[in-house]
């Protein structure tokens, strides 16, 4: 079985623009709160805790989150990642018709993974792997592992998509053929060139 293998943010997901929102949330400015956001976003796709990560952005911020805070502040979060291209979903449903093996591989929280399961479009999937729940995210050399793994497929036996250069040459890197994503017709031609589905 040959296999495509999408990221999810910036490729299924539009990009989240609810920093202002979760910073009203603590009463500080923006630029403030982005920069513990991004700065802690990776050990949060790693698997911390929602409140260990809200705790650290808070911290950088100047702020003490309390526990029902950080259940709010994620809540918005999700809201924030869970905006799909339908375009995009149009794609992988027609993908999933022709008879496309697909998979997901996202960096993304424990939470978020569990969150993105429960969504219409994660039954167009075969394999969900998200980093929080296996402890290893992209561009990591172990994520690929995992994710072999998943599927028990050779690296050559995959095509992925990722929005992130950095990611696209790990993956390549492991043997496992990748292309940058910039739309669904420019993936179609690839999916094509590749002799997939």
């Amino acid at each position: 079985m040959r296999w495509l293998i999408f990221d999810y943010g910036n490729v299924i997901s539009k990009q989240s623009e609810v920093v202002p929102e979760l910073a009203a949330l603590l009463d500080v400015e923006p630029e403030s709160f982005a920069d513990g956001y991004w700065r802690f976003r990776d050990v949060y796709d790693r698997g911390w805790t929602d409140l260990r990560y809200w705790r650290a952005v808070g911290h950088a911020a100047g702020k003490r989150v309390t526990v029902r805070q950080a259940a709010q502040l994620t809540r918005v979060d999700l809201d924030g990642w869970r905006q799909t291209a339908p375009e995009v979903v149009t794609l992988l449903g027609e993908l999933n018709q022709e008879g496309a093996a697909l998979a997901l591989l996202s960096n993304a929280p424990r939470s978020h993974g569990q969150f993105f399961r429960r969504q219409p479009w994660s039954a167009l999937f075969h394999h969900l792997v998200f980093s929080g729940e296996v402890g290893v995210a992209k561009p990591e050399s172990d994520v690929w592992n995992v994710l072999l793994q998943r599927l028990r497929c050779a690296p050559a036996d995959c095509l992925f998509f990722d929005d992130r250069h950095i990611n696209i040459d790990s993956a390549r890197a492991a043997g496992i053929p990748a292309r940058h994503w910039t739309g669904p017709a420019e993936a179609r031609r690839a999916i094509a060139e590749a002799g997939l589905p």
